[in-house]
């Protein structure tokens, strides 16, 4: 079967899509999940370092360093992992874990400004008892304009 079509005078519509709406949705919904995707690092300690007016910066002269932060409730942290207990025992066993046996690689401690000094002296006696001599403490730089 054929099926004409009607001669007429009928016209077409041209059938037309407008895609500027469609890309305006695309980029806020693009940049609501810019804006509120975070980037956070769940297992590091927050840390506030004490001032020092002189200092000097370190050479990294050795590829690896043993970095212990000590957080203000006294929590430790060797490189980037939670020490399990806050007590020299668990210290000296981390550092030699950590060090295997290499006691002349430099141990960095980092401690929050409001630490207590105990917990300094813990993680110094624990790299004393190791036999390690290369020690450093991290601090930030004064600005010699604010007086205490």
């Amino acid at each position: 079967m054929k099926f004409r079509r009607r001669a007429g005078n009928v016209a077409r519509e041209e059938v037309f899509l407008n895609l500027t709406s469609l890309i305006d949705v695309i980029f806020v919904l693009l940049l609501f999940f810019v804006v509120t995707t975070t980037f956070s690092k769940p297992s590091q300690l927050k840390i506030e370092l004490p001032e020092a007016v002189s200092g000097t910066s370190p050479e990294e002269t050795q590829l690896k360093t043993l970095e212990l932060s000590i957080a203000a409730d006294g929590q430790y942290s060797l490189n980037g992992q939670n020490l399990v207990k806050s007590d020299l025992a668990t210290l000296i066993s981390a550092l030699g874990r950590e060090s295997e046996g290499d006691n002349s690689l430099p141990l960095v401690i980092t401690a929050d400004a409001r630490t207590t000094h105990q917990s300094v002296i813990t993680a110094m006696d624990a790299a004393g008892k190791l036999g390690f001599s290369h020690l450093r403490m991290t601090t930030i730089e004064s600005d010699p304009a604010k007086k205490p």
